[in-house]
């Protein structure tokens, strides 16, 4: 099969992914093995490539928002037919006897693996994965349309959960990109008035086509006091400013798995019970609960399409801000 391999960490600027024919995967017990139909493009893929996320072996095939059909059942796997469609999300496997998994918080588990991290991912034709982490997507959404629900549409609704806004509340979204332009369709429909801080004018304007009440820049005046925010760029120097745009008692969850040091600031920021909370990965509920929810509405992913062997310009367009909302990978 052929596959994007990641032989060593590298700036994107060099192509550090090589298309490459590698052997076909074989399930094993309880695994099935998935024909790749379509895998969206991450900034946790951009953390992989460029090595700012430690990685556990080389070499690696990254991608974690894969669109698949079953292709090859494993013995024991008895959950799918061949041909069923499915998504596979970054949480690839967790061990359900930890107290974290326990308590329904298996994004925590430390014995956790991760698709395209510690497992090889979407960057590929076919890839292997335990049955019960594949999941099963409504048929409203193409191959393509349903990538990027798997990672930014399902982690982005994680945060909205955590950043405690409630329906017709104001939000903010600091960035707004893949994830950022999925959420702001679950907060309209929830009635809540958007605010966008994010740098491009092209963005600015995406986010005033899907309902945002105000765009600017992070640094601009904020025209209300904000019950809740979602911080996406990965750029510690934001919190204190979006932390002084929260009204008391306001939430700002973080959704990065990697960002720039947050710099020192004054106490009164977070004074008068504000809370600053990071995002962690994502549950199978969290997934049933978006996917059930995008269907519903229904959320329309604005994607920029690539072939597999384009996956390094893809990522660099992403990292230069030149993609419009999402970028997804069809794979042939």
């Amino acid at each position: 099969m052929k596959a994007m391999l990641l032989h060593e960490a590298k700036p994107i600027a060099e192509r550090p992914l090589h298309l490459a024919e590698v052997a076909t995967p074989e399930p094993a017990a309880g695994q099935v093995r998935l024909k790749v139909r379509a895998c969206g493009v991450c900034h946790t893929d951009l953390h992989i490539v460029e090595g700012e996320l430690a990685l556990p072996r080389l070499p690696l095939v990254p991608g974690h928002q894969i669109v698949a059909t079953v292709d090859k059942s494993g013995p024991g796997a008895h959950r799918f037919q061949v041909g069923d469609q499915v998504g596979v999300t970054w949480l690839n496997w967790a061990c359900g006897v930890c107290t974290f998994c326990a308590a329904g918080q298996e994004n925590l588990c430390p014995k956790a693996r991760f698709t395209g991290l510690q497992a090889d991912g979407g960057y590929a034709q076919y890839l292997v994965v335990d049955e019960n982490f594949a999941l099963p997507l409504p048929g409203a959404f193409s191959d393509v349309a349903a990538a990027p629900l798997l990672c930014a549409g399902i982690v982005g609704y994680r945060a909205l959960r955590l950043s405690q806004v409630r329906p017709g509340q104001k939000l903010g979204l600091y960035g707004f990109g893949a994830s950022a332009h999925l959420v702001i369709q679950v907060a309209r429909h929830w009635d809540c008035s958007v605010y966008v801080f994010t740098r491009g004018e092209e963005h600015r304007r995406l986010a005033r086509e899907l309902g945002a009440a105000w765009a600017g820049g992070a640094e601009d005046d904020c025209p209300a006091a904000l019950d809740g925010s979602i911080l996406f760029a990965p750029a510690g120097w934001i919190v204190p400013l979006a932390l002084g745009h929260l009204r008391p008692g306001g939430t700002l969850a973080i959704n990065a798995i990697h960002m720039s040091p947050i710099p020192e600031m004054p106490y009164h920021l977070l004074y008068e019970e504000r809370v600053l909370r990071s995002v962690a990965n994502v549950t199978r509920q969290d997934a049933q609960e978006f996917l059930q929810l995008a269907a519903e509405i229904p959320i329309q992913a604005e994607v920029e399409l690539f072939p597999l062997a384009r996956a390094n310009e893809a990522l660099q367009k992403m990292k230069d801000s030149q993609i419009r909302a999402s970028a997804v990978l069809q794979v042939e």
